[in-house]
């Protein structure tokens, strides 16, 4: 192209500038024409995108599925052992049993949400009583002790599962030394919604034989009274405590069971 004059490059300049601007032109048109289209495209690729990430922000999680006794033993090994003692038929390994979860309660391992603790001492503690098996006719489960220590240990709990566990026991055990340490448990909670502790402990009371009334349990319902006595804001005002410490300060106790009622009903008077 150096080599023509410049009149004909001229020319040539002419017709390519006419082209490219022919050709420009065309694909104005075209890209106006395919543009409306391509807005649409747009316009819903973006209306999903929005639609998606909304749904992902508003849809509910899914529901937390809670995790039954069976899954939380099966997460260890050592409550799975404690368990398979508790649920043995042999006395010593009961009390094994108990010792295993004495020293888990005593040095503080225990942890609030070890529901299978709870489980464990709640099944040993109405061991012979709510749940009984019997050999030609006789009861061969009745183990006492067994019953007093996780009843001890229930109260040292102090939870909410352990409250309902020993209202349980002080209402169907009938042996006094259990029935005496649930009650001493039940007010060293200290928790008394709608008075169901204290109507228990009457309850408890009303099935003694008061020709004989166990001293030990006596006094272990005046302590429970005057424990939740303190741990209730402003003491209790049930007048059915007052009578239950009442039938103690005059019933056949030893006067050491009947001194304690009296004071216990002083530490009632002086409540505010």
């Amino acid at each position: 192209m150096e080599n023509r004059d410049p009149a004909e490059r001229g020319k040539m300049t002419r017709q390519n500038g006419s082209t490219h601007m022919r050709t420009t032109s065309r694909a104005r048109r075209a890209a106006h024409a395919l543009s409306p289209r391509a807005a649409v495209i747009g316009l819903a690729f973006l209306v999903g995108a929005a639609s998606a990430l909304s749904a992902q922000q508003t849809a509910p999680a899914a529901p937390k599925q809670e995790i039954t006794i069976e899954e939380l033993f099966l997460k260890s090994v050592e409550m799975q052992i404690l368990r398979e003692k508790a649920f043995s038929e042999d006395y010593e390994i009961k009390m094994n049993a108990l010792d295993d979860l004495d020293k888990k309660i005593s040095d503080g391992s225990y942890n609030a949400d070890d529901q299978q603790v709870e489980f464990v001492l709640e099944y040993l503690a109405l061991e012979g009583s709510a749940r009984t098996t019997r050999e030609a006719g006789r009861l061969v489960n009745n183990f006492p002790e067994v019953r007093r220590r996780a009843a001890n240990m229930l109260g040292r709990l102090g939870t909410e599962q352990a409250k309902e566990a020993l209202v349980r026991i002080i209402l169907i055990d009938e042996e006094p030394m259990v029935k005496a340490e649930a009650a001493y448990g039940l007010g060293s909670i200290g928790k008394n919604p709608d008075n169901q502790v204290v109507k228990a402990l009457v309850f408890a009371y009303n099935q003694e034989d008061p020709t004989k009334p166990d001293n030990n349990f006596g006094y272990a319902l005046c302590l429970a009274v005057e424990k939740l006595s303190q741990k209730t804001p402003g003491g209790l005002k049930d007048p059915s405590a007052y009578q239950l410490l009442v039938k103690i300060a005059q019933g056949q106790y030893l006067r050491t069971v009947k001194t304690k009622a009296l004071q216990v009903l002083d530490v009632l008077k002086a409540s505010k």
